[in-house]
């Protein structure tokens, strides 16, 4: 059979995908780029926004009308949380909740009656990821998280923390290393908590991914910007450990903070901003915000951009707050008007801009690595595409060259693209376009 997985969310999400890919793969079946021709399609829902919900219920009924006769499986957080009110739609084939997800494809090949016939599976050396057209790989790490962030519902929907063992990691890495994956992002529901229920730290994770595997590029999904262990600084003098942090700041006011029950207040995260910088030069800091939570005042929202314009993110994922059934948060008083929410986001998309293409200044000229994932935009023509060790897009123009897909390439950065959201790259040497083993 042919098999279409899609994705929306979190890299945990991801990560789950390309188990379950190679999953299918090992029982005889084709993993298909896309839903049309598929035989089976499976889709990991996301339930972390109310715009979540709706591109989950699109991505849904999109399936449904490219390839109705195709068998269609859910999973996700959307799924777990809204069981009744998707089994009650119809169209949907097996719904699989988040605590049974890691059987998802022994549950479908049983309760589907698949065909199995693993003797047709494809070689070893074939990583469902490239069939994907991805090359970056997301290694499930830990998942569920023991904090309850007011606007939180992925703690719901993903249940109690548990860790993967580490040489159960190592493994995973070490097989997608030898099936010829150059970078690898470890992800989890609270990363930063791996191990909390082994008697570990996510520095001992790290390294013993470091020191037990070659994979060339090592990347950490998001962590949250407490807990993270000292000796953490440290392994980034290894350059297989990529230089970028995803700290989710959520909001710049103190007062805020504490109505959202975050553990981190703006001084701490100042701090823990000033550290990552002095232990590693050039490192690249990325956050998430919300916009307009309950509550929110003006002066509340002029500290959040204050803060932010200090601390000088490279990257700014903004939402829009949305209540969530089911948290403290949508119980809330004070709601913040739509036509507030949107001019604050845009004043904020503006400073995320600036930001950006001030980071993106910073290194140019630098001497650099890039992995190129493909043709920007998926044009046949087009510049090839990939990113820095400190997570910059950098494109670096096609001609005259074969194809780089999946190269590590040695660069240097001569300019910013006219988009202003990505930096111009030049070959160093010819030699540079050998792949990196």
């Amino acid at each position: 059979m042919r098999v279409s997985l899609q994705a929306l969310g979190c890299r945990l999400n991801e990560a789950e995908l390309e188990t379950w890919a190679r999953q299918f793969q090992q029982l005889g079946h084709q993993i298909s780029p896309d839903e049309q021709g598929a035989d089976l399609v499976v889709v990991n829902t996301c339930a972390v926004t109310q715009e979540a919900v709706r591109k989950s219920r699109k991505l849904l009924r999109r399936a449904q009308r490219a390839n109705p006769r195709a068998k269609l499986v859910v999973s996700g957080c959307f799924a777990t949380l809204e069981t009744q009110a998707l089994t009650a739609e119809g169209g949907i084939d097996l719904l699989v909740p988040n605590q049974d997800k890691d059987r998802l494809v022994a549950i479908a090949a049983a309760e589907l009656d698949l065909p199995t016939m693993p003797v047709t599976a494809l070689a070893a050396d074939a990583n469902p990821l490239f069939a994907r057209g991805r090359q970056r790989a997301f290694v499930k790490v830990q998942d569920g998280c023991r904090y309850r962030c007011a606007f939180c519902i992925v703690t719901l929907a993903r249940g109690e923390e548990r860790s993967r063992p580490i040489p159960e990691v190592v493994a995973e890495i070490n097989r997608a290393t030898a099936e010829g994956v150059r970078e690898v992002v470890l992800a989890g529901v609270h990363l930063g908590g791996w191990g909390s229920d082994l008697g570990q730290g996510l520095d001992d994770l790290v390294a013993g991914v470091l020191t037990e595997t070659a994979i060339p590029r090592l990347r950490l999904g998001s962590l949250e910007p407490w807990e993270l262990p000292e000796r953490l600084w440290d392994l980034f003098a290894n350059p297989r450990l990529m230089s970028h942090l995803h700290l989710p700041l959520q909001s710049g006011a103190d007062s805020v903070l504490r109505r959202m029950a975050r553990r981190c207040r703006t001084g701490e995260f100042a701090q823990l901003a000033t550290q990552a910088r002095e232990r590693v030069p050039g490192i690249n800091l990325t956050t998430d915000l919300i916009v307009g939570f309950p509550g929110e005042s003006e002066d509340e929202w002029r500290q959040t951009l204050g803060f932010v314009n200090r601390i000088g993110f490279g990257q700014i994922h903004i939402f829009p707050f949305s209540p969530r059934p089911g948290t403290k948060a949508a119980a809330l008083p004070d709601p913040v008007p739509a036509a507030i929410k949107r001019a604050r986001s845009q004043a904020l998309h503006q400073l995320a801009r600036r930001l950006k293409g001030e980071t993106l200044d910073r290194r140019l000229g630098a001497e650099t690595t890039i992995l190129v994932e493909g043709r920007h935009g998926g044009n046949p023509a087009g510049d090839w595409f990939g990113y820095t060790p400190d997570y910059l897009p950098a494109r670096l123009a096609a001609t005259g060259t074969p194809d780089l897909t999946n190269h590590l390439l040695r660069v240097r950065l001569t300019g910013r693209h006219p988009d202003g959201e990505s930096l111009v790259a030049t070959l160093i040497t010819p030699q540079a376009v050998s792949p990196v083993r």
